[in-house]
């Protein structure tokens, strides 16, 4: 057992931004499993989960646009470097994603009546959500759309206006961030304004899970790369003074979510997530200056952070919906309340974190090397 989840850790892990990745995935973990526990115990828990997929989203942001920026200040900008940096991204997101993807269709197919395939072909394309709603088959596949029209458009927006103006790629990058940043709150607020009626069950279909409401989200943490690489002095200065300043904003938000603090429905339409994106920024510099750890804590934080991907696949609709939403629960349940609620949540945990494990070191790490033994033509 200890060799099946033992994992090997890479030293030059910047261990403050695997900080940020494990408390991002706990918080979606946690958030996914709170329909498994009675409503008092699960208001406590969401009391301390924040949007993790938001800060994901900023943290993607900022680590594939330093790599971009990398790419952009070693090499020209051509259709073979983009075709190469699409392939290190693909290599590293795809394989895991369509493995999930192609299981859950099959278990669908079989074990659920009338469920047709084709009917998701669009999840091979992630466009099943660009303007309109996620549907419910594969739900958190919604911000892997997001993700992966991120690498795909940047990088042509990138390269299209460099070669057509006379703008170095530095500058093209920082106009295509803040250009998306600010055309995306505004297509927020036009989506706001056109609605006739508005109820909070609108927030999440809407505006929260759609391709083009969110892709500013990633634009916060592309703007931190560019601060970080090309203003390095600025970004390092005042890291302290950033990250209380995001914990204050964090601690604002979530008063706001108890209903201690009130905001109007035009914020929380078009700049709530805007807020929370800010405020991950904010503890970026401090974060990623914080290089090493040590101590059982350490270990932990760098081995939820490896395997957080994976564990994102892998919670909601594999575990809490096809394993344990098929189990019969009625003797456990029939002999004590409170020992079956509390097995359950338990059980999700840890076949949660297990399942991932396996994914991780049986699928995920492979295909990333074979992703790194790829010799591109280009």
């Amino acid at each position: 057992m200890k060799k099946i989840l033992q994992i090997n850790f890479n030293p030059n892990r910047i261990y403050g931004l695997d900080i940020l990745r494990a408390l991002a995935i706990l918080f979606v973990v946690a958030g996914h499993g709170e329909i498994l526990l009675p409503e008092k115990r699960s208001n406590f828990i969401n009391a301390f989960i924040f949007d993790g997929v938001s800060i994901f989203f900023v943290l993607s942001g900022f680590l594939i646009g330093g790599i971009f920026i990398k790419i952009l200040e070693s090499q020209k900008l051509s259709c073979s470097v983009l075709l190469s940096f699409w392939l290190r991204r693909w290599f590293r997101t795809l394989p895991n994603y369509f493995l999930i993807l192609i299981f859950l269709l099959i278990v669908n197919a079989v074990f659920t009546s009338g469920f047709n395939i084709y009917e998701y072909k669009n999840y091979f394309i992630f466009s099943q959500n660009l303007v309109s709603n996620h549907p419910y088959f594969f739900n958190e596949a919604w911000s892997l759309s997001v993700e992966e029209w991120f690498y795909f458009l940047i990088p042509i927006l990138v390269f299209i206006v460099a070669k057509f103006s006379n703008l170095s790629t530095k500058k093209a990058l920082l106009i295509i961030a803040v250009g998306i940043l600010i055309l995306v709150t505004f297509f927020r607020y036009y989506r706001f304004h056109e609605l006739t009626t508005y109820s909070e069950s609108d927030l999440d279909p809407i505006f929260r899970r759609q391709v083009f409401t969110r892709l500013d989200s990633l634009m916060y943490g592309v703007i931190g790369a560019y601060l970080s690489f090309y203003h390095q002095k600025f970004w390092q200065q005042h890291k302290k003074v950033w990250l209380a300043i995001g914990i204050f904003i964090f601690i604002i938000i979530k008063l706001s979510e108890l209903n201690f603090l009130e905001f109007s429905q035009f914020y929380k339409c078009v700049f709530s997530y805007s807020v929370i994106c800010f405020a991950t920024l904010l503890l970026l510099p401090y974060l990623s200056a914080f290089k090493d750890g040590k101590g059982f804590v350490y270990k932990c934080i760098t081995y939820i952070s490896l395997i957080s991907y994976s564990m994102y696949l892998i919670n909601l609709s594999i575990v809490r919906v096809w394993i344990l939403g098929n189990i019969d629960w009625s003797y456990v349940s029939s002999i004590n309340g409170y020992l079956f609620v509390g097995f359950r949540y338990l059980l999700f945990w840890f076949l949660t974190i297990f399942f991932s494990i396996l994914l991780y070191k049986n699928f995920e790490v492979p295909m990333m090397s074979v992703r790194d033994k790829i010799k591109s033509k280009y």
